[in-house]
């Protein structure tokens, strides 16, 4: 893969321009500084030799050797010689030595002359060359100062003007590093000054098609989630991904809960005397009043199960509950008034029947329908329930649940367990999932499934997450540093804000690589319901250097938006889409869905809940990157390391 160039390209040219003027400035000093000394060398020689050439002349004479000294000494004085010597063979003729201080002996120019007339004559001369004794002076050096000035100023000014004219090249340069940076959003729209201008627009329309294109993809995702999922009349779920989550549920270990299915009579009479579209209406009115209705509980599937049928899914709540709400819903239903020809008080028949882990789902269906049955054989608006022995329900009531719940919290927090979830390329551990368990006054370990409704129903959210995340900040200090750990974090706690603040405390107190290993998982539903009021602790988190995972992913059908606004790190799927996904098109479909929806972003999916082989293939084949489930290791409890 190619990479971009650190260096701008407006500092690419002026460096370029730059380095050819100095360059050339360089080479006319240095060929004007030899030259400077050649010209002043060959001066010298010249000189010398005519000097030589008088001395030649005069030994013709009949006293010249003797005359010499007379006129010689003056002349050397005036021609800067320090030293000259006349020899004929061994014998000195002429001595000369000046008087002037030689500053440096190495500049000394030396030279030996044999006489042309006299060859028996030698003379040796040294001089001091010209120019050595010079110095700088304004005035004759002012051209050459003048012209280096005009040239650095030029060369200024020349620059300037060069970054002007590509200051626009920069900024289409800047924001090419910024959309390869990630921050696409941001630099979607060019500025008028970018240049080349042609570029510029291309790519804004280049970016603006990819961003449409993104949006046709999250709407074409949508698009398929509820249409294979979503009932279109009504936005509740249908009898698809009923039947997928109630099959989860069932298959899963120490579930437990209820079925309820409202089933409206007269609904073909209706349709054909008042019209399909009041019928509709009156659809709509109850759904309306059943999606308010199961706010209450956690967790809850509501379907339009067949044309006049709601059908609800209660998981983990006991009897007691149960029929306290079932009597509250038919009564709300009944204040409706029904178009004729549906019989105003008896219109509405509700049925019940309660379930636990190894019941077969057509069982269940077929329990709650011979209940309804049986409230219809009443002749009036009412509801029943199956007769069955849910030994199950051991009707632990708020002040029970808060009397165990307490005293969990008093002797340190709840038992903390862990699952690893593993890579799918080398099948490695890439972290650990902390499942957090409370034992019962009787010794039997509790699962979060079963007690977190509780822990919400009795205010205890923001104490029971403190108590987790304390623990797990502890166990981040005394575990290796290899190990990372994903713990889960309710809505509640992070609109709290005495809770943020004490979270944000301790996390500033540990240090940048262990904050990277600790993993924050948030329930999907709840997300996208309260993300408004979350985004900004969310951002708070991975400002830190934490990772953000949306867990659950898939319970319901909301948009993929979040993604991307919150920049998630992985997506955990709801283990219910992952239960015999190998035997389930939809499934698959709805994972594809939610892959092409991380398809644009760093979010990587995570498949919870494999159990066989075959389900963990598929999922490979779909193309998660890892996965949590029994199939790899089942759940352990965590050996803490004392404190050292």
């Amino acid at each position: 893969m190619r990479k971009a160039s650190r260096m701008k390209l407006t500092n690419r040219l002026v460096a370029f321009v730059t380095m050819i003027v100095i360059c050339a400035i360089l080479v006319i000093f240095i060929g004007g500084a030899l030259s400077f000394r050649k010209l002043g060398q060959n001066a010298l020689v010249h000189y010398l030799d005519g000097v030589v050439s008088v001395i030649d002349q005069e030994i013709f004479e009949p006293q010249g050797p003797q005359a010499l000294s007379r006129w010689l000494p003056t002349l050397l004085k005036a021609s800067n010689v320090v030293t000259l010597t006349v020899t004929d063979h061994n014998n000195q003729i002429f001595d000369f030595k000046s008087d002037q201080v030689v500053p440096d002996p190495n500049v000394l120019y030396r030279h030996q002359y044999k006489l042309p007339s006299h060859a028996n004559y030698q003379v040796t001369i040294t001089a001091i060359p010209l120019y050595s004794e010079f110095t700088y002076s304004l005035g004759a050096m002012s051209s050459i100062s003048l012209a280096m000035l005009i040239v650095i100023l030029g060369l200024v000014r020349g620059v300037h003007w060069l970054r002007t004219q590509l200051y626009g090249s920069e900024l289409l340069e800047e924001r090419g590093r910024m959309i390869l940076a990630g921050r696409v959003e941001q630099y979607a729209q060019g500025n008028d000054y970018e240049w080349p201008a042609t570029a510029s627009l291309a790519l804004d329309q280049l970016i603006g098609e990819l961003k449409d294109a993104r949006q046709e993809r999250s709407r074409f995702d949508t698009f398929i989630r509820t249409h294979t999922f979503l009932d279109q009349l009504t936005g509740t779920a249908n009898r698809v991904l009923f039947d997928s989550r109630l099959q989860s549920m069932v298959q899963d270990q120490d579930n437990h809960g209820a079925v309820i299915l409202l089933r409206l009579s007269d609904w073909d009479e209706l349709c054909a005397q008042q019209g399909r579209t009041v019928a509709e209406e009156l659809l709509q009115d109850i759904s309306v009043i059943l999606s308010n209705f199961i706010q209450r509980f956690p967790d809850t599937v509501l379907a339009r199960y067949f044309d006049a049928e709601f059908a609800i899914l209660i998981p983990q709540q006991p009897a007691k509950e149960i029929k306290l709400f079932t009597n509250q819903l038919l009564n709300a239903v009944e204040r409706l008034s029904p178009p004729a020809p549906m019989e105003k008080d008896n219109w509405c028949h509700i049925g019940v029947t309660y379930f636990h882990s190894g019941d077969r789902r057509g069982r269940i269906m077929d329990e709650v329908d011979t209940a309804l049955r049986s409230s219809q054989l009443q002749g009036a608006n009412n509801w029943n329930s199956f007769t069955k022995d849910h030994q199950w329900d051991k009707s632990r009531g708020n002040v029970r649940w808060r009397t165990l719940i307490d005293k969990t919290l008093l002797q340190g927090g709840p038992l903390l367990y862990q699952q690893p979830i593993i890579m799918a390329v080398n099948e490695h551990v890439m972290s650990y999932a902390l499942l957090a368990r409370i034992k019962d006054d009787n010794g039997d370990i509790i699962k979060a499934s079963n007690f977190m409704t509780a822990v919400e129903q009795v205010g205890y959210s923001v104490r029971f997450d403190r108590a987790v995340i304390s623990q797990t900040l502890m166990l981040l200090k005394q575990q290796s540093a290899i190990n990372s750990y994903a713990v889960n974090v309710t809505t509640v706690s992070l609109r709290d804000k005495k809770f943020v603040k004490w979270l944000r405390d301790e996390l500033l107190q540990l240090p940048r690589p262990v904050l990277n290993r600790l993993l924050f998982e948030v329930s999907e539903n709840m997300l996208v319901k309260h993300l408004d009021a979350i985004r900004p602790v969310l951002r708070v988190l991975t400002g830190l250097g934490c990772k953000l995972v949306v867990s659950k992913a898939g319970r319901t059908i909301v948009s993929t938006y979040y993604i991307k606004d919150i920049k998630a790190d992985y997506i955990k799927l709801h283990r219910g889409l992952v239960r015999d996904i190998h035997q389930r098109q939809e499934n698959q479909l709805f994972v594809r869905s939610m892959l092409g929806a991380c398809a644009n972003t760093d979010a990587q999916v995570i498949a919870v809940g494999v159990e066989s082989n075959k389900e963990w293939r598929v999922l490979q084949q779909l193309g998660v990157v890892a996965a949590q489930g029994r199939l790899f290791a089942a759940e352990q409890p965590i050996v803490r390391e004392p404190n050292t």
